[in-house]
């Protein structure tokens, strides 16, 4: 068990947010857990009398981001690891969208990260110092048709994310981007905002709902141990950092000069100068969320 410290974990009810309150709780720290509905909760704070505050927040409404933050801070007097999990998936093509549907998508899955990143700095940085984990996804290197605004809000916040790194580094605040992979969470089904379908693509969704299917991939708490592992984690070296840095930059040259196919980890690791473990260590498989930090990982 690590030294107890303090957790603030958004959208915890259910799926990955769920399990990262529930190993959180089990390895010995203290949680506020927030959600529009906290409910399915009821449970922790029953098995976890005293280390669990639960209490319902929307990340899409700043002011009442805030206001939660300062409610989360005052309630075990510090926050230590803040974990931005909160999300949904906004399901159809691009076309089909409604300007509303859109914009309230990127109000949580984008929006509400960065209030939550906003309100819990003040914090962080009076105390001398904190991790703020980020919660994005594989999916954010790419489009991918029925889930372009998913992989776009995605995308948004891992750019922020590694831009707000170099801000707040140096006031001892390490700034985490954990893109996750697919996992049994529900998202499909009760995390979902469906486009109404336009018949021109009836055979593209058709063959992308066969595609996506949310029964498959581990289950939400093979993720947790990773959470626990980053939220402990010293500082970072400088040479982790020129590692990861000769690894993308050896990928994007052989990519250029190369066919897709033809690139493999034994050149990008010959191209680097560093060991192929290494880059498994960075970027493991896919039932395994990839951490991406300026820091080094």
């Amino acid at each position: 068990m690590t030294e107890p410290k303090v957790w603030l974990i958004t959208g915890a009810s259910r799926g990955l947010g769920r399990a990262f309150t529930e190993a959180a709780l089990a390895d010995g720290h203290q949680v506020v857990a927030v959600a529009r509905n906290v409910e399915p909760l009821e449970d922790l704070a029953g098995k976890y009398p005293g280390r669990l505050l639960a209490f319902p927040m929307d990340v899409a409404d700043r002011r009442g981001v805030f206001e939660g933050v300062e409610r989360a801070a005052a309630a075990f007097g510090r926050l230590d690891v803040v974990v931005n999990n909160a999300g949904g998936l906004l399901y159809g093509m691009v076309e089909e969208a409604t300007e509303e549907q859109i914009r309230a998508h990127l109000d949580v899955n984008f929006f509400g990260a960065v209030w939550v990143a906003q309100a819990v700095l003040p914090h962080l940085r009076a105390q001398g110092g904190g991790r703020l984990l980020q919660v994005t996804s594989m999916g954010s290197g790419g489009g991918m048709a029925t889930v372009g605004f998913y992989g776009a809000g995605k995308a948004a916040l891992d750019s922020v994310s590694e831009a707000l790194s170099m801000e707040v580094e140096r006031f001892g605040i390490k700034v985490t981007n954990v893109q996750m992979g697919g996992y049994n969470t529900g998202l499909f089904t009760t995390g979902t905002t469906a486009t109404e379908a336009l018949p021109h693509y009836r055979t593209l969704r058709t063959e992308m709902e066969e595609m996506w299917g949310d029964t498959t991939g581990p289950e939400p708490e093979t993720a947790a141990p990773v959470i626990l592992e980053l939220a402990a984690l010293p500082d970072h070296s400088r040479r982790k950092e020129r590692s990861r840095q000769a690894i993308l930059a050896a990928t994007r040259e052989l990519v250029a000069e190369e066919a897709y196919e033809k690139v493999t980890v034994e050149a990008i690791a010959a191209r680097a100068g560093v060991g192929k473990q290494t880059i498994y260590r960075r970027w493991p498989s896919k039932r395994r969320p990839r951490c991406i930090d300026p820091q080094g990982c």
